[in-house]
């Protein structure tokens, strides 16, 4: 047989997967590892996907999505950035977040390029950049800097083939949100250098304790060359839903309309209409999720600092509690791996999210007090009797 693709060979399973398969068949086992909201979607936003299916909306959609839902996105932006994007030339409504960076990259990387992320960051950045034939280069970020890019770090990794960088703020894995002044130097070096950068804001709603998120898009010069990529998943608990938006130059839309063509064709129409009412009604499902996520961070971190050895580092956004375990004198995995055989609690070792977090473990605030209580009391358990 013919040698199959060498891109599609390079991109690994994610180690997230190693978790969950090992945790399989095991009882009584309470688990931190799921990155999505643990509530159902608002019943107004079903009730209008399921009219939108009785009334007859059972038909393709336009490749880059209904015009009123890119109305109401370019609309909610222009609230919330003070940008403004054309619905007709410069949004897209794609399956999901996920799609939208992969359309992003397949738009703006060659082979060969490189293309810059953080390290740790969420696992399907470098794989989307590997699955575009470009080389991912690693950028590591440091808790005291809110693991977020570094200037002078992102800078000394720029190379003559270098097309861009990744900028997700709130970040997953930590939680950290790169503060203005941070973004600021970031742009400086975009515009320097003439890189693209994506702004990964699908957690953006998701914010404690009075906490600010800058758009990089919104700093001068900076509109023209950034796609900033969003979702419904996270803010309106619709991960299961696919909707997902990307916004950008008319160039980079129309290009990745092009290859929504030849991808997906389109995005589901009900779910569509779904997402369409979940920007123009009432926010107040939002603003109560929030508030779940906040006490519960409160919660986590408060449990943490009851732990021997264990550091957690207080997330400013997100729904990810970022544990340093250094003291313990394990790598990630090792302890993850421990922590599941012998206290019955999945993590996921901070070396899913990059090479430079061997000694952290990732938590998913995205679930119950009560599994957060009874999590913590186990790992609490665990180090004492090491």
């Amino acid at each position: 047989m013919k040698e199959l693709s060498v891109a599609a060979k390079r991109v690994t399973p994610s180690p997230i997967r190693e978790m969950f398969n090992k945790a399989l068949g095991m009882q009584d086992v309470v688990s931190f590892t799921v990155g999505e909201p643990d509530f159902q979607t608002p019943e107004h936003i079903v009730k209008a996907a399921a009219e939108a299916l009785y009334r007859g909306e059972h038909k393709y959609t336009p490749n880059a999505g209904i015009l009123p839902l890119r109305q109401a996105i370019c609309e909610r932006t222009a609230k919330t950035h003070g940008l403004s994007y054309d619905p007709q030339s410069q949004a897209i409504v794609t399956a999901g977040g996920m799609e939208a960076l992969m359309l992003t990259m397949m738009v703006i990387l060659n082979p060969g390029d490189e293309f810059i992320v953080s390290d740790p960051s969420w696992t399907n950045y470098s794989r989307q950049v590997l699955l575009c034939s470009a080389e991912p280069v690693f950028v590591p970020v440091f808790a005291d800097n809110s693991f977020t890019l570094d200037a002078e770090r992102l800078e000394a990794a720029i190379t003559e083939k270098t097309k861009g960088f990744i900028v997700n703020s709130p970040a997953n894995p930590t939680g950290g949100i790169a503060s203005r002044e941070a973004l600021e130097k970031l742009a400086e070096i975009a515009i320097q250098h003439d890189l693209w950068v994506i702004s990964d804001e699908v957690y953006s709603a998701l914010v404690y304790e009075g906490e600010k998120v800058t758009s990089i898009a919104t700093l001068p010069g900076m509109q023209e060359r950034t796609i900033i990529v969003n979702s419904f998943s996270k803010t309106y608990a619709m991960t299961g839903w696919r909707v997902g938006w990307a916004l950008g130059s008319a160039n980079v839309i129309s290009n990745m309309v092009k290859l929504q063509e030849n991808v997906a064709a389109c995005v589901n129409s009900s779910a569509q209409y779904g997402a369409l009412e979940a920007l123009r009604a009432d926010q107040t499902p939002v603003q109560e999720m929030v508030d779940a996520y906040s006490r519960r961070r409160k919660l986590i971190t408060e449990e943490f600092a009851k732990i021997p050895r264990l550091k957690c580092f207080a997330p400013q956004g997100a729904f990810y509690a970022f544990v340093d375990i250094s003291q313990t004198g394990m790598d990630a995995r090792t302890f993850a791996m421990e922590l599941l055989e012998k206290a019955r609690v999945i993590v996921v070792p901070g070396t899913a999210f990059g090479n430079s977090s061997g000694q952290y473990i990732r938590l998913s605030f995205a679930t119950s007090e009560e599994t957060i209580l009874e999590g913590t009391k186990r790992i609490r358990d665990f180090m004492l009797a090491r």
